[in-house]
């Protein structure tokens, strides 16, 4: 009785430890699955700066609606542009990039010029949490007038190889005016309802 009571107790023993050690290793498969691939655990940095690094296809599409006064009420053009949009952005991963793109406004080539446009630069700023912005400034030599500028809220997404974004100004330098009377002499800002989608380049022609 008491060899078989033993055995009992030694069956339970080593039942014990092994899911003790189960435990020990699902508690360490989780700890890496919240701390690794970029440190999300712990309040660590999900995204910065050095997210974006290299080139990223943009496809964008939206309304030039009109003009936007400095208490941002917006003065409707009588008609609406439509602007759609392609570009290659190559982020240098230190808050900068250059742009070429194509683009058309109500179905005729922005600027008649039928090529890509390279003349732009801009910045960017990736935060923690991967909401961020890029400021693109048109320069001169392309289609869209030197001295434009377009500001976007960015998010980062699919592990930094995504961009999702939304602009929310974007400033031409010359005088305009709405029908409503309301006009400026320079540096109008314009009402703009356009979303841009990025996707990064892994291997050129493939993704």
């Amino acid at each position: 009785m008491k060899t078989r009571q033993l055995s009992i107790w030694s069956a339970v023993a080593v039942a014990l430890l092994l899911l003790s050690g189960a435990a020990q290793a699902g508690g360490n498969d989780g700890d890496r699955g919240r701390g690794g691939g970029g440190g999300g655990g712990g309040g660590g940095s999900l995204c910065s700066n050095a997210t974006l690094k290299g080139p990223f296809g943009f496809i964008g599409h939206g309304v030039i609606l009109g003009l936007l006064d400095s208490s941002n009420v917006l003065h409707p053009f009588a008609t609406q542009s439509i602007l759609d949009d392609v570009a290659l952005v190559t982020f240098d991963g230190n808050g900068k990039f250059t742009r070429t793109d194509f683009g058309s406004i109500n179905g005729v080539p922005k600027g008649g010029q039928t090529s890509f446009n390279p003349a732009q630069t801009g910045t960017y700023s990736v935060n923690s949490d991967c909401t961020g912005t890029m400021s693109i400034v048109y320069t001169a030599g392309g289609a869209t007038p030197a001295g434009v500028v377009t500001d976007l809220n960015i998010v980062v997404t699919s592990d930094g190889t995504q961009v999702e974004s939304v602009v929310y100004r974007a400033r031409t330098p010359s005088a305009a005016s709405a029908p409503d009377g309301y006009s400026c002499p320079m540096d109008c800002v314009q009402g703009v309802q356009e979303a841009f989608e990025g996707k990064k380049v892994l291997v050129y022609g493939f993704r």
